[in-house]
């Protein structure tokens, strides 16, 4: 009775354990397998028979060949590869194949053969299988995106590099390859501050702290120095490289040649001078004939004999003193139109230059019957940039507002500092622009002149070229009241160095 009782109990027990056991396979998301040596499977849990579409009456108990198609048993040659594990004892494990049930898109599969020992013998082997599929379409589909970044960044004609936060160079494009003269291998672990001028490496370096810290974009144009020894023009966008957790790593900088554009810009700045030359030449062949005449009377005088050593010293001053006059314009002219090739910027006199603009178009204002009424400052005020193209500039907003006046009125030029910047308001008294108008004033090729007599490009250039001194430029106007213009610039106090 007793025995009967135990056998019981103890059949009990092993059913409580098997359900366990089978719990517990079910439980594990990975597929499992027991294989026995007669190459028939012997369990299968649930994930492996969801995955195969399949039930445990028509697995368990089944040959290989039953449950795997041929395609895949070749393929992985599991008999050869199970006997083997049998034979020595030892697991197989990474390996990767590819499945397919019937209905059923194809699935990546990791499986691995672990011998099945009892008393230190092995009596079958388990198959463990991990559903890969889409762990592995997601690497390739990083993969693929990756190359495809990886194709823009070296197929742009833009120079696109990555630093870390300290500016040593990670990654260098095959555009700065060819611009700079340097090939990737040659760039990597440099910093990036090599590549310029001692002047610019200081404000490279603030832009990098700023974006450390700030984490926003910063721009400016600074010449790239090439392995030859030479500097090309470039445009830079400098912006935070962000982490996983969307902190600042390095930076990324793209930056673009400006050789053809700053080329083009020459070219039509000697254009809008020839064609400023050409509205100047009354006025100033005027000018210049007043005292040629002065002269030329001064000196027929002194040809006369009966002269008093009083009247003849006279006649010399009026003639040193209309030469000095004609020489003063005639100078002015030349340094005006003459070309200049320099894009180096420099400590420049803004009032000076504006003064030196102004006495160009005097002669202009004088005869349109236009007063000029200007206030500077008592002390010079310097600005980085590059005289001729800030000369461009005023010259340009000055004709227009003589050329907004043909019936006279009054131009007026006021230099002051505010903070930081120092502003230069050109106000005329001419017919205004019109509320339809204004926003397109700096567009380019945009013009109110009769067809023929202006190309609209003047205001665009000038709104770049304040633009490229980090400058801005602003336009009030009331129609038929006149308009005021105010060019806003970064002012370097006291003439030191930037």
């Amino acid at each position: 009775m007793e025995d009967k009782t135990s056998n019981a109990a103890g059949h009990e027990l092993s059913g409580r354990y098997e359900k366990l056991y089978t719990m517990l396979l079910d439980a594990i998301p990975s597929s499992v397998l027991l294989i026995g040596i007669n190459m028939r499977i012997v369990s299968a849990n649930l994930n492996f028979l969801k995955k195969g579409q399949r039930t445990l009456a028509n697995t368990v108990g089944r040959r290989l060949e039953e449950v795997f198609p041929t395609v895949i048993l070749d393929q992985m040659d599991i008999v050869r590869r199970i006997r083997n594990v049998i034979e020595k004892n030892q697991p197989t494990r990474g390996e990767r194949m590819t499945y397919r049930a019937p209905g059923v898109p194809i699935r990546i599969y990791y499986y691995s053969l672990l011998p099945f020992t009892w008393q230190g013998k092995v009596e079958g082997v388990i198959l463990l299988m991990d559903d890969v599929t889409e762990q592995v379409r997601l690497s390739e589909e990083v993969r693929r995106v990756e190359s495809h970044l990886a194709s823009i960044v070296e197929s742009a004609s833009d120079l696109v590099l990555s630093m870390d936060r300290n500016g040593q160079i990670l990654t260098w494009n095959a555009a700065a390859e060819k611009l700079s003269g340097y090939a990737a291998a040659e760039a990597h672990e440099r910093y990036f501050y090599d590549f310029f001028a001692d002047e610019d490496q200081k404000d490279i370096r603030e832009i990098f702290s700023f974006i450390d810290t700030g984490k926003y974009a910063q721009i400016k144009e600074c010449p790239l120095k090439t392995r030859q020894g030479s500097f090309i023009f470039v445009s830079w966008v400098f912006s935070p490289l962000k982490d996983s957790a969307n902190q600042t790593a390095g930076i990324v900088a793209v930056g673009r040649d400006l050789t053809e554009r700053r080329k083009l810009e020459m070219e039509f700045l000697q254009t809008q001078k020839l064609a400023a030359l050409g509205v100047m030449a009354g006025g100033i062949a005027h000018e210049i004939r007043n005292p040629l005449a002065i002269c030329s009377s001064a000196a027929q005088f002194l040809l006369e004999e009966d002269n008093t050593p009083e009247f003849s010293r006279e006649c010399a001053e009026r003639i040193h003193q209309g030469i000095q006059r004609t020489s003063t314009i005639i100078e002015h002219l030349l340094k005006y139109s003459h070309p200049s090739m320099t894009s180096k910027m420099t400590l420049v006199n803004l009032v000076s230059l504006i003064r030196e603009t102004l006495t160009l178009v005097a002669y202009q204002t004088k005869i349109f019957k236009i007063e000029i009424q200007a206030s500077f400052p008592q002390e010079s005020i310097m600005v980085q940039g590059i005289a001729m193209l800030l000369q461009q500039v005023f010259m340009n907003l000055f004709l227009n507002a003589i050329n907004a006046m043909p019936s006279g009125g009054r131009l007026g030029i006021e230099v002051r500092t505010v903070n930081s910047e120092v502003w230069v308001q050109v106000t005329d008294t001419g017919f205004g622009i019109g509320k339809n108008e204004i926003g397109k004033i700096f567009d380019p090729f945009y013009t109110t002149s009769v067809v023929g007599q202006g190309s609209g490009l003047g205001l665009s250039l000038c709104y770049s070229i304040v633009k490229q001194h980090r400058g801005t430029i602003d336009v009030e106007s009331v129609e038929g009241r006149g308009s005021v213009f105010t060019v806003k610039l970064p002012a370097r106090f006291g003439g030191g160095e930037p």
